[in-house]
């Protein structure tokens, strides 16, 4: 696991490397390979940002936020990352068990209403 921590227009303080450093770390129970995140902290007109850019071997995740506290943005984009690790892993769950995706699910119920339409003709 490697985390880069970058401050932009604010000065950097070791609590909240730390709390980044802890929060975006969680983040590998859910990952089969090691991360790598590289953690931007910084100030956008009065706003506090946060934006993680994290990949784990060919898995490539990204999330922004900001707000007016630091440690509020921390723990919200750190959230956005976990819902996105979780909704890949189920998609690649459920493409093993042979689930069709969105468009395709739409094509086939879409032939299956004009063959229903065929036969009542």
């Amino acid at each position: 696991m490697n985390i880069a921590i970058t401050f932009r227009h604010l000065d950097s303080s070791e609590a909240i490397k730390e709390y980044a450093h802890e929060k975006v770390g969680r983040i590998q129970k859910f990952l089969r390979k090691p991360m790598k995140a590289n953690v931007t902290l910084s100030i956008e007109k009065g706003d506090q940002v946060a934006e993680v850019n994290l990949t784990s071997g060919s898995e490539h995740y990204t999330a922004k936020e900001s707000g007016e506290n630091m440690y509020a943005s921390l723990d919200r984009v750190c959230d956005k990352l976990e819902h996105q690790v979780q909704n890949a892993k189920g998609a690649k769950i459920a493409a093993k068990r042979g689930a069709m995706k969105a468009g395709e699910f739409a094509a086939v119920a879409a032939n299956g209403a004009a063959a229903g339409a065929e036969d009542e003709g």
